[in-house]
C-alpha cells in the first residue's frame, strides 16, 4: 500500500512573491497554500519528462524548447551541465548534437548573439523573425519531427504506422 499522506514543506519566498500568492488567493476565495500547490504542480506538469530517467535525448527537446529558457536561467544551466542532463543516458540514436545542446544553453541570452550563433550553425537564417520561436521550430525539426514527413520522429520506430500522422507541431 503506497503512503497518500501530504507533507509539511517549508519554503523561503521574497516579500513580493508572498504579496503576490495573498493577493491571487484573496481574488480566488483560496488559501495562500492553494495557490502555492496550484503552481508547483503546474510547474511538475510542465516539466515532468525530467522525473522520468527514462527519458533522454532527443525526447527531452520539447520540455527544454517550452521551458527551457526559464530553466536554464533560474538554475544557471551551462552548456555541460544541460549535455548531461540531456545526454547522459541517451543512446547514439537519440543524442542531441553539442551545439544545439549549446544553443538551448544560449536561448536566454540576447536575441542577436543567438541568431549569430543559428547562422553560424546551419539553424536557421534568424532574419526577421524571432530568434527564440526560430530555435524553436530548427529544434522541433530536427530532434521531433521529420524534415521530409512531418510526423513525430518517434513514429518511425512504428514502421510506418499512420496512427498518429494528422500530428502538428505544438503552437508557439
Amino acid at each position: 500500500m503506497i503512503d497518500q499522506r501530504k507533507q509539511a514543506v517549508s519554503i523561503r519566498l521574497g516579500e513580493g512573491d508572498v504579496r503576490n500568492v495573498k493577493r491571487m488567493a484573496k481574488r480566488l476565495g483560496v488559501r495562500d497554500s492553494d495557490i502555492i500547490r496550484y503552481a508547483i504542480k503546474s510547474m511538475l506538469g510542465r516539466i515532468a519528462p525530467l522525473c522520468d530517467e527514462a527519458i533522454a535525448g532527443r525526447n527531452l527537446v520539447p520540455v527544454l524548447v517550452e521551458s527551457g529558457d526559464e530553466l536554464i536561467r533560474y538554475f544557471e544551466l551551462d552548456s555541460y551541465r544541460l549535455e548531461g542532463i540531456v545526454n547522459k543516458r541517451a543512446d547514439d540514436e537519440t543524442r542531441v548534437d553539442r551545439d544545439d545542446i549549446a544553443l538551448l544553453a544560449m536561448s536566454g541570452l540576447r536575441d542577436q548573439y543567438l541568431v549569430m550563433r543559428m547562422k553560424e550553425g546551419g539553424g536557421g537564417s534568424g532574419e526577421g523573425a524571432n530568434p527564440g520561436r526560430s530555435l524553436r521550430n530548427y529544434l522541433y525539426d530536427k530532434y521531433v519531427y521529420r524534415a521530409t514527413d512531418g510526423k513525430p520522429a518517434e513514429l518511425k520506430a512504428l514502421n510506418g504506422s499512420e496512427t498518429h500522422a494528422n500530428m502538428q507541431r505544438p503552437a508557439a
